[in-house]
């Protein structure tokens, strides 16, 4: 009986220590897939970038938590399979971002411009959507981007 407490104790600081080293919990995930994205604004400009994909649970739980910056022309997709309700926090991630949240037929739903770091209000949809684009805060107001505008992506059905 004696034993099992200092291997019981040993082996909990262990697994904790390895759940700390886990990216989402103290740094960032590592970089993940990009592929292009561009956004057409109703005066039929278009703004490109270059997104990373996000599409499974876990890289979309951690996002771009603990990311130093987030550069004009990049950002993430947050790709949810189907259309659905999208609620997204700031937990962890230290730069403020706009939220771009796009109906399954590539036009903007919403945006939350210049989301607050370190928040864990919900920042949500408010109506289905078939993905979730995280940008440089303010960057959408920068281009004049806005609700309505088109996203060419084969997300999408639509080429770059």
């Amino acid at each position: 009986m004696m034993l099992r407490r200092p291997l019981l104790s040993t082996l909990g600081l262990l697994l904790a220590g390895r759940a700390l080293a886990q990216p989402g919990v103290d740094r960032p995930q590592p970089r993940l897939p990009t592929e292009r994205m561009v956004i057409v604004t109703r005066d039929n400009r278009r703004h490109d970038f270059t997104v990373e994909m996000a599409l499974n649970p876990d890289q979309q739980t951690i996002g771009l938590m603990f990311r130093q910056e987030v550069k004009p022309d990049e950002g993430m997709i947050f790709d949810w399979g189907a259309p659905r309700e999208s609620s997204m926090w700031m937990r962890n991630t230290l730069v403020p971002l706009d939220m771009v949240f796009i109906a399954a037929d590539g036009r903007i739903h919403r945006i939350a411009e210049r989301t607050v770091p370190l928040s864990l209000t919900p920042v949500d949809s408010r109506g289905p959507v078939r993905a979730t684009l995280e940008l440089q805060g303010g960057i959408t107001e920068r281009l004049d981007i806005r609700v309505g505008d088109r996203v060419l992506h084969r997300m999408f059905g639509t080429q770059p």
